[in-house]
């Protein structure tokens, strides 16, 4: 370990859920009407991470690779349901050992059941599961209470009260603040409520259910429109009975959530002036979202929509404002970083992080870096639309390979079809470069143990119901 006479660095890292990569006001491909002024400011001052993303796509799983630098199949959280394996490091425990304290505040959800304080936090504020917009029970340390209003406020307040009143103010903190919005459903602040309401929405232009759209696609992909995460599941009639009666509502929502989620982003980085100047940050989302893409809203598929991030980092005096970075990073990526800033090691007998640090990346020092991310996710029982799908991505092409459906892979070119609109699986011109990729690919996570298929009881419900075809 460092000492932290070396490295004293104050460690932030803010999560939200479902946050869309393109849905912040600076990003070019954003709704012009969308205003996040405190993240637009935040990675004007520090660097965007422009080609962020996760390596399971699922709330569970992306939220213990953060925490462990690890693959899914290595960490073995692969669903919603279940609790974090025994035995189980975080980087926050590496952290305390160095002499941080360390600050959890939010949403966990690794044992969806449990609201308990978990290793490797000195102070703890939660819910179980999801939790509620409004009226949220935390979880403070180890005894529950109540509080009224809305919940993005309520864990920004828990924040600051703890910034004020709780931290040790003769050590180094680490602050994981983890937020429930924009998780579905996207429920705004009143205040925030119908600010959007009737604005223009550039629907993508792969939401059409029309050939075009679907010629070239795996048959699956059409077939998710009618299941509970496709737009063609939302209420037709009196007796849909469909919990999303409207596509613009619903993105009309996502937007006024957004909004406030980056209110209280601005509210938190403001009450930390005063220990900024020795501060690195992050803030991240924890999986993309679909709005319409393909048909879908929803993540746990390989598209970008669902894989990509939004990712900003800012340490001010080390990281050049305006920074850039259009290097692939992951979330497995987080917490070699973060260990990284703060001058402290890995114990040689800790389980081997899969990510890798991008501190130098950040600094503008010359990096060796990876040229292809691997993608995993696994068939959930309680979600059976989206099959098991393994997917390697370089900076110009993917390869999604699908398992357990009578149905084609994906091949997609990401310079002359960004939206992955025309798979090209079936094209000759293209069967050496998906042999090697798909070769590549499996080589990887046979070698990495990743080959091993995780079946598990089915637990919870299921949204077993689709729609037939109209």
């Amino acid at each position: 370990m460092t000492s932290l006479s070396e490295a004293a660095q104050n460690l932030v890292l803010i999560v939200s859920d479902d946050h869309r990569y393109d849905f912040m006001g600076f990003h070019p491909e954003a709704p012009e009407w969308l205003e996040t002024p405190n993240l637009d400011k935040l990675a004007a001052q520090g660097a965007h991470l422009s080609n962020a993303f996760v390596t399971t796509s699922l709330c569970s799983p992306s939220r213990a690779s953060v925490l462990t630098g690890q693959y899914m199949h290595h960490h073995r959280v692969v669903d919603n349901q279940r609790p974090v394996p025994d035995g189980t490091m975080f980087f926050p425990q590496y952290l305390q050992a160095a002499g941080y304290h360390t600050a959890f505040i939010g949403k966990w959800h690794m044992g969806h059941d449990d609201d308990s304080p978990r290793p490797g936090f000195d102070h703890w504020a939660s819910f179980e599961g999801q939790g509620e917009y409004f009226n949220p029970t935390l979880n403070i340390n180890g005894k529950r209470k109540q509080f009224k209003g809305y919940m993005t406020d309520i864990l920004a307040n828990q924040a600051i009260e703890w910034f004020h009143k709780i931290r040790p103010k003769d050590k180094p903190f680490l602050l994981y603040l983890s937020f429930k919005a924009v998780h579905y459903p996207f429920q705004p602040a009143p205040r925030h409520h119908g600010r959007y309401q009737d604005k223009a929405i550039p629907y993508p232009e792969t939401m059409a259910n029309s050939e075009e759209n679907y010629r070239s696609q795996s048959r699956w992909i059409r077939e998710r429109r009618y299941g509970i995460h496709g737009i063609d599941h939302m209420e037709t009639g009196a007796l849909d009975k469909d919990p999303v009666p409207s596509f613009d509502n619903l993105y009309w929502r996502f937007c006024e959530t957004v909004h406030g989620l980056d209110e209280n982003v601005g509210r938190v980085i403001e009450t930390l002036k005063p220990a900024i100047p020795n501060t690195f940050l992050i803030y991240m989302g924890d999986n993309g979202f679909a709005l319409g893409e393909h048909g879908f809203y929803d993540k746990r598929d390989a598209f970008e929509e669902s894989i990509r991030i939004p990712l900003i980092a800012y340490a001010p005096g080390r990281i050049k404002p305006r920074t850039v970075i259009s290097d692939m990073v992951q979330n497995i990526d987080i917490a070699p970083t973060i260990l990284s800033f703060a001058g402290v090691d890995v114990p040689p007998d800790a389980p081997r992080m899969d990510g890798k640090s991008f501190a130098g990346l950040l600094l503008g020092e010359k990096t060796p870096w990876r040229n292809h991310i691997l993608y995993e996710y696994h068939w959930e029982w309680n979600f059976p639309a989206t099959p098991t799908c393994f997917a390697i991505r370089t900076q110009r092409y993917k390869y999604i390979y699908y398992h357990g459906v009578w149905d084609q892979n994906g091949f997609y070119d990401l310079k002359t079809d960004p939206h992955e609109r025309h798979n090209l699986i079936q094209v000759p011109g293209y069967r050496e470069q998906i042999l090697q990729l798909r070769n590549q690919m499996f080589r990887e996570l046979q070698m990495s143990g990743g080959l091993t298929m995780p079946v598990r009881p089915p637990k919870g419900d299921q949204f077993y119901d689709r729609k037939l075809r109209r």
